[in-house]
C-alpha cells in the first residue's frame, strides 16, 4: 500500500503529471498493489482493491483518464482471488502496452495534418501533442513551433527543452500574447485532460483563449487525446469537477498575508467548446468531436459509465 500511496502522492503534487502519464502510473500502481494483496477471501480482495482504487481516482478530479484507467485495470469477473488477481493483473499488462503504442499511432495521424513550412502553436506540456510536432519533424518537414509558457506552473518550459532536443525551432511566448503571435500561426496542437460526450475539451487551462483566437484568425485547432481520455459519465450527464488547485502556486503566502482583501483563483484546466475544434486526433483515427458519443461506446463501453 505505502508504495500505492506514494503514487498517490505524487499524481496529487504534480510530480506525476500529464492526463497521460497519470493514467499509466495509475495502472502500473494499482498492479503492483494487487501483486502483493495478502488476502484469501475475494469479498474482502475487492474490498481492499477498491479503496485502493479510490485513493488513487481522489488524487486529481479532473483528469478522466484517472479513474478510466483504474476502472479499466480493476475490473474482474473472477469469483476467486487467485482468478482476480490474474485478470488485473492482465489488464493492467494490455493497458500499460496500449498506452506506449497509441502515442506512436497518434503522432503518425496527425502528422499528416501538417504541411511543410507550417508554424504551430501549443499550450502546457502534452506528450500526445509533441508525438504528432516530433512524428512530423522526423518526416522532414520544415515546421516550427511557438510554445506558451502556461502559468503559473509553467508546464511550457517543459515542452521548450523537450522541442530544443528534438531540434525543432521553437519560439516561448507568454500566455497573454497568444492572440497577438495567431497571426504567425497554422495550426493549434494541444492535448487533452478531459473530451466529454459532446466533444467539449477539458485541458490546460488558457486552452479555451487558444481556440478562441485561432478560431477568430480562421487557424485549424487539433486535440491529441487517447481515447482512455473520453468521459463516459458524461453520457449519465455528470459534470467534469475543474480543479482549484492552491494560491501558493501563484503568489507567495507571505504577500498574500499581506493583502487581507484579496483571493486568489487558480483552476488548472479550462473548457473549451467543440466548435472551437476542428479534430481530435486519437490512437483509432481522426474525427470531428461531434464524434465523441461515438468514441465512448465503442472504445470505452458502457460498462465503464456505470462504475464508481
Amino acid at each position: 500500500m505505502q508504495q500505492l500511496l506514494d503514487t498517490a502522492e505524487k499524481i496529487r503534487t504534480m510530480e506525476i503529471r500529464g492526463a497521460g502519464r497519470i493514467a499509466e502510473a495509475a495502472s502500473a500502481a494499482l498492479r503492483d498493489y494487487v501483486l502483493d494483496l495478502k488476502v484469501t477471501n475475494i469479498k474482502d480482495f475487492n474490498k481492499k482493491v477498491d479503496e485502493a482504487a479510490n485513493i488513487l481516482i481522489q488524487t486529481r478530479p479532473t483528469a478522466v483518464s484517472l479513474p478510466n484507467a483504474v476502472q479499466i485495470t480493476k475490473r474482474h469477473t473472477s469469483e476467486d482471488v487467485a482468478g482476480a488477481r490474474e485478470e488485473i493483473l492482465h489488464n493492467a499488462e494490455v493497458f500499460l502496452k496500449q498506452a506506449g503504442e497509441a502515442l506512436e499511432r497518434m503522432g503518425k495521424i496527425g502528422a499528416k495534418r501538417i504541411h511543410d513550412g507550417d508554424v504551430i502553436m501549443t499550450h502546457c506540456n502534452s506528450h500526445a501533442a509533441l508525438s504528432v510536432i516530433s512524428t512530423a519533424f522526423k518526416q522532414g518537414k520544415d515546421i516550427s513551433v511557438i510554445a506558451t509558457e502556461s502559468r503559473p506552473r509553467r508546464q511550457g518550459f517543459i515542452t521548450i527543452r523537450e522541442l530544443n532536443d528534438y531540434g525543432i525551432p521553437t519560439t516561448l511566448i507568454v500566455d497573454s500574447a497568444v492572440r497577438y503571435c495567431m497571426k504567425e500561426v497554422d495550426t493549434v496542437i494541444v492535448g487533452a485532460d478531459a473530451i466529454t460526450v459532446n466533444g467539449a475539451l477539458v485541458n490546460k487551462v488558457g486552452t479555451s483563449q487558444l481556440a478562441h483566437a485561432a478560431h477568430e484568425a480562421r487557424k485549424n485547432v487539433l486535440s491529441v487525446a487517447e481515447t482512455f481520455k473520453f468521459s463516459p459519465n458524461t453520457i449519465l450527464g455528470d459534470m467534469i469537477d475543474i480543479e482549484e488547485r492552491s494560491a501558493d502556486e501563484v503568489i507567495d503566502q507571505e504577500i498574500l498575508a499581506e493583502l487581507p482583501n484579496v483571493k486568489v483563483k487558480n483552476p488548472a484546466f479550462d473548457i473549451t467548446p467543440a466548435e472551437y475544434i476542428d479534430m481530435i486526433i486519437t490512437e483509432v483515427g481522426a474525427f470531428p468531436p461531434q464524434m465523441a458519443y461515438t468514441i465512448i461506446k465503442e472504445h470505452l463501453g458502457w460498462e465503464l459509465s456505470h462504475m464508481g
